[in-house]
């Protein structure tokens, strides 16, 4: 059985070359003894460490395979030897009452819905908004200054949210899927050098290709795929549609983290549903050469490392602040999917081109800052959605106040050197002291301080915040079983982020892999 060798822990200077490393790692092969299949070896994990400015340096792995077993070697250090596993489909003994539906196109419902077509399970596939087209022009006449579209928006179409974000394929979850949902990514247009980043991105560009020949793949295999689609009521063996109740086989709830009105009719229907923690804040954007300078103390050095990224936390008790969704050279959207509500996320191009880089500062919401239940929290951010629609003019501009006169509680304050990039700088001034609750602004004060002790210049006055954020994840979980089934519901597989069991593209399409190998592994293939 074949077996992958893993060469840990080389570092070598910011001007290495890719063919320095793997000498590094045929190096340390022949010193310890270990065989490998020439030709094999190649660039396995590239990150890199800034921690001190004078002494800037990739860490890299490197992955080759062997003929031997991993048994047949002993414990070498910082030289891991695997058996590599093989993926396959299951296949189960119950008979399939009907065609599987999956509710929902984003990371969950895609590779769910891939591994049932490779199966030969011929999905159905509804989708609330639009293709990758339809969508795409929807989203850019709102940022231009146009109507928000209901069904089609940052939030509702093909690809789910992740498909105008930084695409970042980061996970911490460690799960075997992971491999196979990079090659998957890959092998539908991503670059191929996701496959050894430490910190892989698709940018949205890309991402919307990636999506279409997702969607051509599914379809190949026999499967089904319906924009425009909303379902309206689920159950076990049927759904409504457009009034209309649908007889099929075991439903997949994968509709994402803004669906709230499937949210509401699963409360209404007494699906077990319990609220979660998750967080508020806003966007902050800063000059990313700036921000370059900061994290490797030469600006020059992203032509050869790539823009500076960051990622910061702080916690006083059970209550953390963070940042969240960091977006090189990208811009602040608009996210909103409900009428009268404004939203902010972040998204980049694959070339993190931008003059701006920004992220969320998010503050943690505990169930018991809004009633410990489900609607609750769903309410909280509603009303905070709501009241920056009012703030911003109630025509889809945001709140913004710069990092100096929120601390100073006064509105305003930006327009300098760093250009707000939300909707091409439709902002308003706003205090989101009058927006937020207490505790959240005495939490961003501290992490906007704190932050910039690590990331200079992170809490200069003209920083420009842009709000409000508030779909950093789901609100609320949707319980089910060990078998991945609905609690009380036997055929409805509750699924990926907006279920309550993911949080980004990668852990999103892991749920998925690991709601369709539930059903493979229940039923059997024949329909």
């Amino acid at each position: 059985m074949k077996s992958k060798i893993i060469v840990e822990n080389i570092r070598v200077p910011a001007d290495a070359q890719d063919g320095e490393i793997l000498e590094i790692a045929e190096k340390k092969l022949r010193q310890n003894a270990v065989s490998y299949i020439p030709g094999s070896l190649h660039i396995h994990r590239k990150s890199v460490d800034a921690r001190h400015r004078g002494n800037i340096a990739f860490v890299c792995s490197v992955l080759a395979y062997t003929e031997k077993d991993a048994q047949q070697f002993p414990l070498l250090q910082n030289i891991k030897i695997r058996r590599e596993e093989a993926f396959s489909l299951p296949a189960g003994e119950e008979t399939l009452p009907g065609r599987p539906v999956v509710v929902g196109f984003g990371p969950a419902g895609i590779f769910c819905a891939l591994l049932l077509a490779q199966a030969g399970l011929r999905p159905l596939i509804l989708e609330r908004g639009g293709s990758v087209a339809t969508r795409t022009e929807a989203v850019e006449r709102f940022t231009s200054g146009g109507p928000l579209d209901l069904q089609s928006n940052i939030q509702f179409g093909a690809g789910g949210a992740g498909t105008f974000s930084d695409g970042k394929l980061t996970t911490r979850i460690g799960d075997s899927k992971c491999g196979f949902i990079l090659k998957t990514f890959h092998a539908f247009g991503a670059p191929e050098d996701i496959l050894w980043r430490a910190r892989p991105h698709i940018g949205t560009d890309i991402l919307r290709t990636v999506v279409e020949h997702a969607d051509r793949e599914i379809f190949r295999l026999g499967g089904e795929i319906r924009y425009m689609t909303t379902v309206e009521a689920i159950g076990d063996g049927w759904i409504v549609v457009a009034g209309e109740k649908i007889a099929c086989g075991p439903v997949v709830l994968a509709t994402g983290h803004s669906a709230r009105d499937m949210y509401a009719h699963l409360m209404d229907v007494g699906y077990v549903v319990e609220p979660k923690p998750f967080s508020v804040g806003v966007r902050v954007e800063h000059l990313q050469e700036e921000l370059d300078a900061a994290l490797y103390g030469d600006p020059q050095l992203a032509q050869r490392l790539g823009h500076g990224e960051y990622q910061m936390s702080w916690r006083r008790g059970e209550r953390g602040v963070y940042t969240f969704c960091m977006c090189p050279g990208g811009e602040v959207v608009a996210a909103a999917s409900e009428a009268g509500g404004v939203v902010t996320n972040g998204m980049s191009r694959h070339d993190r081109g931008g003059k701006n880089g920004n992220a969320a500062v998010a503050v943690s919401v505990l169930p018991e800052d809004y009633g410990k239940n489900p609607a609750g929290a769903i309410q909280f951010q509603r009303r905070l959605e709501q009241a920056a629609f009012t703030a911003g003019g109630e025509d889809y501009c945001a709140p913004c106040q710069s990092v100096g006169h929120f601390f100073a509680g006064r509105p305003g304050g930006f327009g300098g050197r760093i250009a707000p990039s939300y909707r091409n700088g439709r902002v308003r001034p706003a205090d989101f002291h009058t927006l937020l609750p207490a505790f959240v602004c005495d939490m961003l004060k501290e992490g906007l301080h704190r932050f910039s002790k690590k990331v200079a210049g992170y809490n200069a006055p003209d920083v420009p915040l842009t709000g409000i954020e508030t779909r950093t994840s789901a609100p609320v979980r949707i319980l089910r079983g060990d078998d991945l089934t609905a609690i009380g519901h036997r055929l409805v597989y509750p699924c990926g982020e907006g279920a309550g069991y993911a949080g980004g593209i990668m852990s999103a399409a892991a749920d998925g892999m690991r709601v369709a190998l539930a059903i493979l592994s229940r039923f059997r293939r024949e329909i």
